[in-house]
C-alpha cells in the first residue's frame, strides 16, 4: 500500500469522528427521552422566546419520541454529508458546521411559526445546500463531483423547504415537519458557501492562468527561438568569405 492511499484512508477514517459522535448524543437523547417520556421537545427553537432560544444549543439533539423514523431518517443523512465536510473542506469544517447550526437556529428562533421546532434537518439541508454550491462556485472537480452526489442523493429535499402543497390550499400537508429550520437551515449553507469561497480546497491553477491574474505576459518563446536563429544566420553570413579568382585573356592565338 503507498504512502499517499494510507494517507488518504487515515483521512477517510478521522472524518467520520465529528458525524459518529454528534449521532451518539442524538441516539442517546433520542432512547432516554422515549424510555422515559421525558418530552424533551419542550427544549426545542420556540420562536421569540427565552427559553426558545436556548432551543438553537440544543435542538439538534431532540427528535420525536414517538416514532423513530424521525431519527433514522435524520442519521443517515447528517453522516454522509458531515463526513463530506470534514473530509473535504478539513481546515474550514468547524466553521461552517457551527455556523449553519447556529446562523440558521438563530433565523428559525426569529422568523419561524410559534411551535417547538426539534431536529436535526436544518443542519442537514444546511450541509447539502453549502456542499452543492461550494462545488460549483469553486470549480473544483472534485468538489463539483461531490456536488454532483449530494444532489442525486438529496436533490428532493428541495419539497422540503416550503409546503407548497400548503401554499396552495391543501389539507393533507403535515405541519408538524418545520419547513422553516429547512429553508433557513439551506439559507445558512449557501451564505457560507459564498463567505468562505476563497477558503478551503480550491481549483487547480496552471502557470499562465496566475501570470494572467497577476498581469504579467507568458514569455514568447517562438518569437524568442526565431530572433536566436536570425542572429545566428546572420553570424554565419558575416564569417563566410568569398574568394573571386581574376584571370587576363591571352590576346595570342596558336595556329
Amino acid at each position: 500500500m503507498s504512502e499517499n492511499l494510507r494517507t488518504d484512508i487515515g483521512d477517510m477514517l478521522k472524518a467520520t469522528r465529528v458525524p459518529l459522535l454528534f449521532l451518539s448524543i442524538c441516539w442517546v437523547v433520542w432512547l432516554v427521552d422515549w424510555n422515559y417520556a421525558l418530552n424533551l421537545y419542550h427544549y426545542g427553537v420556540k420562536p421569540r422566546t427565552g427559553m426558545g432560544l436556548l432551543g438553537v444549543l440544543f435542538s439538534p439533539y431532540i427528535h420525536d419520541s414517538y416514532s423513530y423514523e424521525h431519527i433514522v431518517n435524520n442519521s443517515s443523512a447528517m453522516f454522509v454529508l458531515l463526513w463530506a465536510l470534514f473530509y473535504f473542506y478539513k481546515k474550514i469544517a468547524w466553521r461552517v458546521f457551527f455556523g449553519i447550526w447556529f446562523i440558521g437556529g438563530l433565523w428559525l428562533w426569529c422568523l419561524s411559526r410559534d411551535v417547538f421546532h426539534i431536529g436535526a434537518s436544518g443542519i442537514i439541508y444546511g450541509l447539502a445546500s453549502y456542499i452543492f454550491i461550494s462545488g460549483l462556485i469553486r470549480k473544483n472537480i472534485n468538489l463539483m463531483g461531490l456536488s454532483m452526489i449530494v444532489v442525486f442523493l438529496y436533490g428532493s429535499m428541495i419539497w422540503g423547504i416550503l409546503p407548497f402543497d400548503y401554499l396552495l390550499g391543501s389539507h393533507y400537508v403535515d405541519l408538524s415537519i418545520s419547513f422553516e429550520g429547512h429553508f433557513w437551515g439551506a439559507a445558512a449553507g449557501i451564505l457560507l458557501a459564498f463567505w468562505y469561497r476563497e477558503q478551503g480546497p480550491q481549483r487547480k491553477k496552471y502557470m499562465w492562468q496566475l501570470e494572467e491574474e497577476m498581469g504579467l505576459e507568458p514569455p514568447d518563446f517562438e518569437g524568442q527561438l526565431r530572433q536566436q536563429e536570425m542572429e545566428s544566420a546572420k553570424s554565419q553570413s558575416a564569417q563566410t568569405k568569398i574568394k573571386y579568382i581574376i584571370t587576363k585573356k591571352s590576346n595570342e592565338s596558336k595556329e
